[in-house]
């Protein structure tokens, strides 16, 4: 800043690079596979595949493998697919010129700016590089916050042996990235946040994943027919040991227990058989649904994409 400024310390600003993608060649697998099962639905298939590999059950673990695989690969494909679209908007974005002006000169860069929208009236007169070059101020603003319609600030024009002029700057002094122009050939302008501190690249960092409409609706339905499949599960574990609790009838003739079952605790003996009852009426949450969801998405997706209005 000019003579007679305040004390200015040097701050450490992000480049202007955008980044809007998610993932990486290295973390795509695990970051995606985390977070599809996040999923109430993909993590109960899970936990009941896991069921039928570790105890006895009589169903096959292909019939939840297999579905729940096809799930999470077409997802997979899916995501993929679009966050490489990601990774090719932000190459262009980021090699996207932008003209600077440095000691009265014009300098090409690439990188993408954000630029004032209306100029302070102290500025308008300012038409050429040289006199933006001849400008002394200094901007004062908030911390980068993703409000698209809020900023607060004050540009200080300094002027020779006068005190400095303070201005407010408010949203509408703030060009957004990604705005176009319109009836205007250039502007001069200066960059008040850049790279991910900018107010767009701040509204499209998701701290969660989103769930769409249909999804949370299912979740919903998941919820209550897995209390219902939890309370069958209870009541048919309780129904078989109040059946078993006679000597005569403790093991029926087509389901004799061997001597690793005989030596069991009660206790994990009766928690096997929970989980068995749970892995045999499963059913009532089909899979297929939400195979049949997974293919609707991912076939959508092109739709979309291929229609042309």
């Amino acid at each position: 800043p000019p003579p007679g400024a305040e004390a200015y310390i040097p701050q450490r600003y992000p480049d202007n690079r955008i980044v809007s993608s998610k993932y990486t060649l290295w973390n795509f697998i695990p970051k995606n596979l985390f977070e599809q099962f996040r999923r109430i639905a993909n993590f109960y298939f899970l936990l009941i595949f896991l069921v039928q590999l570790i105890i006895d059950t009589p169903t096959s673990p292909v019939t939840s493998g297999l579905p729940l695989f096809f799930v999470i690969t077409v997802t997979a494909i899916k995501q993929g697919y679009e966050d490489w679209l990601r990774h090719k908007a932000d190459c262009s974005t980021n090699e996207c010129p932008v003209d600077v002006v440095q000691q009265g000169t014009v300098v090409r860069t690439q990188s993408s700016k954000l630029r004032t929208y209306y100029a302070v009236p102290d500025t308008m007169a300012f038409k050429t590089e040289q006199e933006v070059d001849s400008l002394h101020a200094t901007i004062e603003c908030e911390q980068p916050q993703p409000d698209l319609y809020k900023f607060v600030g004050r540009i200080n024009i300094y002027k020779e042996r006068e005190d400095p002029l303070a201005r407010p700057l408010g949203a509408e002094n703030l060009l957004l990235r990604g705005a176009t122009l319109k009836n205007t050939e250039h502007i001069y302008a200066v960059a008040i946040y850049t790279g991910m501190d900018t107010k767009m690249a701040l509204n499209y960092q998701s701290k969660s994943q989103k769930r769409s409409a249909v999804e949370k609706s299912m979740n919903a339905f998941l919820i209550v027919y897995l209390c219902i499949l939890i309370s069958k599960a209870v009541i048919n574990t309780v129904l078989k040991y109040a059946w078993q609790c006679s000597p005569d009838r403790d093991e029926p003739w087509y389901n004799h227990r061997t001597e690793i079952d005989r030596g069991r605790h009660v206790v994990i003996r009766a928690f096997t058989d929970f989980l068995a009852f749970m892995v045999l009426f499963n059913y009532i949450i089909p899979v297929s649904m939400y195979v049949t969801v997974e293919m609707q998405k991912f076939l959508g997706s092109y739709f979309i994409a291929w229609d042309k209005d």
